[in-house]
């Protein structure tokens, strides 16, 4: 295999660092540069055990400082780009939208000008290049529950692929699913979304996007579901749920998602569109409760004992009721499967953050846990 130098940015925050330590391991030819500005979700501690390998380097960088993303590009001969770098949380992008159009869109639109720049300044300009735009289902808006007539959801229901739905209603999200964002987090991810397809259509420039549902597993920044309710089973602190906890959501294990990605890099139709999800769809009451069952069970608690933690919180503005992908494209084309169910997948996942508490305590120990006290206590 030929080599390459590929950037990839937010490669220090949750599903970054899944890529770069598949990318450094599996591709010991490639150069891999991790680009994170380290905000609150990037963290170099999920890349300890990379961190010496002679294939990686951290950068430290902001993406929306285009005059040093230029120097980098010629610098390091850049020819592929995996773009994960984004502000990702609802809640936060509810309260304060300008952080997100500032790093979602603008971020976005600098490491295209300036792979633009670069590319076009070589003899071969953009022969053996890719910029790789990893986006999410939310910028599809939202689907109802409807299912077929006398069959309670959750059911399973044949996906186009072939293979199965768990699923809470019988319309999905495909490739060709018009956009109709609802938050300000999935607004700036369309624009993005919209640009970087625009950078291909306007000056030939090789893109693909993916779309992917709601990840989870090792190193998730405990804002997020999952890790949130676990670390608050473990500390006995009430599990705040929005709503009566009905939204659904299709949950894809992030070492899945890291190697859908993988393939689609090397793979991949230029130009082209992948929705990469795991026909796997739960309420969050649901999933809250598996979550608990688990951890007590390994915690060697009484089971259900800590059911009682669960508190009913007003709900989130613009709360979408379901998001289902279909990624029955990805199946087919590329061969792609997701390899973890989710009971074994939330194994593992409890599994790893109750062996890894250090790593919990470093981070709730900060900004987190005083944001989290603060939104909670006015609601």
């Amino acid at each position: 295999m030929s080599k390459r130098n590929i950037v990839i940015t937010g490669g220090a925050g949750f599903i970054g660092s899944h890529v770069v330590r598949l990318f450094v391991n599996k591709y010991p030819e490639y150069n891999i540069i991790n680009l994170d500005k380290l905000t609150y979700a990037g963290n170099l501690a999920n890349l300890k055990d990379i961190e010496d390998k002679p294939n990686y380097k951290f950068v430290k960088m902001d993406i929306c400082d285009f005059e040093a993303f230029c120097k980098l590009m010629q610098e390091e001969r850049i020819d592929g780009i995996i773009h994960l770098a984004a502000e990702s949380h609802v809640d936060r992008s509810i309260k304060d939208p300008f952080t997100f159009a500032r790093t979602n869109v603008m971020g976005t639109l600098s490491l295209l000008q300036a792979a633009k720049l670069y590319w076009e300044s070589l003899p071969e300009k953009y022969v053996g290049k890719l910029f790789y735009h990893i986006s999410t289902d939310e910028v599809y808006g939202a689907l109802t529950m409807n299912h077929p007539e006398g069959i309670e959801p959750p059911f399973t229901t044949t996906a186009s692929s072939g293979g199965y739905h768990h699923a809470y209603g019988k319309d999905f999200f495909y490739e060709d699913t018009k956009y109709n964002p609802h938050s300000p987090y999935s607004a700036s991810k369309a624009s993005s979304d919209h640009f970087v397809r625009a950078f291909h259509d306007t000056y030939g420039m090789p893109t693909v996007v993916t779309n992917c549902s709601n990840n989870y597993g090792p190193y998730q920044f405990p804002e997020k579901l999952i890790p949130l309710f676990i670390h608050n089973i473990c500390h006995r602190k009430p599990l705040p749920v929005y709503g009566k906890g009905e939204n659904v959501r299709d949950w894809l294990f992030v070492e899945d998602h890291a190697r859908a990605i993988d393939l689609i890099f090397h793979q991949g139709k230029v130009a082209d569109t992948y929705n990469i999800g795991s026909f796997n769809e739960w309420k969050n009451i649901d999933i809250i409760k598996v979550v608990i069952r688990t951890v007590d069970r390994l915690l060697e608690r009484r089971e259900g004992e800590d059911m009682d933690l669960i508190t009913y919180v007003t709900d989130r503005l613009g709360h979408d009721a379901r998001y289902a992908i279909d990624s029955s494209k990805l199946q087919k084309e590329l061969g792609w499967e997701p390899l973890y169910q989710f009971e074994e997948g939330i194994e593992k996942t409890v599994r790893w953050y109750l062996e890894n508490q250090e790593w919990m305590d470093n981070i709730t120990s900060g900004e987190y846990e005083r944001y989290y006290d603060s939104m909670y206590n006015n609601r």
